[in-house]
């Protein structure tokens, strides 16, 4: 079989070799499926999803899910007749983690204007204030005095102008760092509301972390769209042989290394030690890959797996994280029971309204004279 990465990588040294098999995306079924789901969505005219959340286990391979969806949009932006020279197809990126523990919305939308910025200089847009301006460079500054309103403002006109088809951002967990409840929802009433008035879908792309903010009102979970992106699991036959395929792909196919890596023989462990998600182990297998190298061998062995595997507490750690979060997301009969009850629409759930027992009145006989006082001795 032919393998796919370039031949000439057999004789570059291990840095180049490295760095390239990082850079390998393979293309499988959870991710294909995912991808299409969430473009549908983005480009559907009458969905009236403004929120569109992507949830699943931490190393699945959702940051790997972007390139993807930045791809399918691009083409699709030329191939729309509408799509003028001043539009981007998608502004994306990452909900940095805060260093203050609260989010830090105008970090957030100081960095989404650069994104709208930068590559489409020749298309400036004019933000009619001082606080926000550009350098001798044309390169867009905002003064630190600006205020969050402001700069919240100048990101809708940014978004307007540019007409992304959505909005991506990345690692979205981090939106939830709150000094309370409330303040979350706020953030998620902030992000619907900039959703709904630019009329550009928000796509947040988290781990299960983010199933906090999916129930915050009922007004959100309205206007939420949930996708999950869930890992390949041992009790399904498919998923299993999916998950064979990506090991061959990544061990075999575009792994630089002289000799041809047989991974099969040792999937099970591979799954083991990555909960069958996609993102871990690739990253696994990049450290079995520079492990080996340094070693000045060019196959990857059980001894190497071992020396670079997550160990059994970081995977018992990771697994009890990934079923909750799986359990939170299953639509089991239990839910679905408590929502027939709450709309009272299953007969098992529905009593009838209980009637009221009236004593009967006892009518009299026709013909009997009302009861009336007879005179005793005493009245006399």
């Amino acid at each position: 079989m032919t393998r796919l990465f370039p031949e000439d990588l057999l004789k570059a040294d291990k840095v180049e070799r490295s760095r390239y098999f990082q850079g390998v995306i393979v293309n499988h079924v959870k991710l294909s499926e995912v991808a299409q789901k969430v473009y549908k969505l983005i480009i559907n005219p009458s969905s009236q999803s403004s929120i569109i959340t992507v949830i699943g286990p931490t190393g699945v391979g959702k940051s790997t899910l972007i390139p993807q969806i930045e791809e399918m949009l691009f083409k699709r932006s030329l191939e729309d007749k509408n799509f003028h020279p001043g539009r981007i197809p998608v502004v994306s990126l990452e909900a940095a983690s805060p260093s203050s523990g609260i989010f830090d919305w105008k970090d957030y939308y100081y960095r989404a204007l650069i994104k709208m910025e930068e590559p489409l200089i020749d298309y400036k847009i004019d933000y009619s204030t001082q606080e926000i301006y550009r350098d001798a460079n044309g390169k867009i500054k905002v003064k630190p005095t600006t205020s969050t309103n402001r700069l919240r403002h100048a990101q809708e006109n940014a978004l307007w102008h540019r007409q992304p088809y959505a909005v991506i951002l990345d690692e979205a967990q981090h939106i939830q760092k709150m000094s309370s409840g409330r303040r979350l929802q706020d953030n998620m009433d902030c992000l619907k509301s900039i959703a709904n008035i630019t009329k550009i879908p928000h796509v947040l792309i988290g781990t299960y972390e983010l199933l906090m903010m999916r129930n915050l009102s009922a007004q959100l979970s309205r206007r939420n769209q949930e996708v999950h992106f869930s890992r390949y699991t041992a009790n399904f036959e498919s998923d299993k042989k999916n998950f064979r395929k990506v090991l061959h792909s990544l061990g075999f196919l575009f792994m630089p290394m002289a000799q041809e890596n047989d991974l099969d023989s040792e999937w099970k462990y591979c799954y083991e030690r990555s909960l069958g998600c996609v993102g871990i182990l690739k990253d696994w297998l990049s450290r079995a890959l520079n492990y080996a190298l340094d070693e000045g061998s060019e196959k990857i062995t059980k001894t190497h797996l071992e020396n670079t595997a997550l160990t059994v507490d970081q995977c018992q750690k990771i697994a009890i994280e990934i079923i909750e979060g799986e359990q939170s997301m299953e639509e089991s009969p239990s839910k679905v029971d408590r929502l027939r009850e709450l709309l009272e629409l299953d007969e098992k759930f529905t009593k009838e309204p209980e009637k009221k027992s009236t004593p009967s009145k006892r009518g009299r006989r026709v013909g009997t004279p009302n009861p009336v006082r007879r005179k005793s001795h005493v009245d006399e």
